[in-house]
């Protein structure tokens, strides 16, 4: 069985892949798979959701990776019961670990973006 954590680090590393390439390789990972499968679904709404809510920034300027673990959290946030503090404090780690060039600017940012979601989805 896998933790909650290896499923989103699986999840994120498919949405990476889909947006880079078009396409996932997808392994025995059934429960990353079917929210992979989720966050597709809602695709549409989640990207509305953060476009609205950057300032001076658009969607596409972000990072594969960055928007790969800005659209898990969102998804998370909008569509499962995970409160969003344990939600947002995920997205932090996996930008730390995946996406931060020594400097913590861009694990600021996530915080900041998915901490204004969070406030605006109540």
């Amino acid at each position: 069985m896998q933790t909650r954590h290896e499923i989103r680090i699986e999840t994120m590393t498919f949405l990476y892949q889909q947006d880079l390439r078009g396409d996932i390789v997808v392994e025995e990972f059934k429960e990353s798979y079917d929210t992979y499968q989720a966050v597709l679904a809602h695709l549409a709404e989640i990207d509305q959701m953060i476009s609205s809510t950057l300032v001076n920034y658009t969607l596409e300027r972000l990072s594969f990776v960055d928007r790969a673990i800005i659209r898990l959290a969102v998804y998370e946030m909008m569509y499962t019961d995970t409160p969003k503090s344990i939600v947002i404090n995920e997205a932090i780690k996996l930008t730390k670990a995946y996406s931060n060039l020594d400097d913590e600017k861009q694990s600021a940012f996530t915080n900041r973006l998915l901490d204004n979601i969070a406030k605006r989805l109540g």
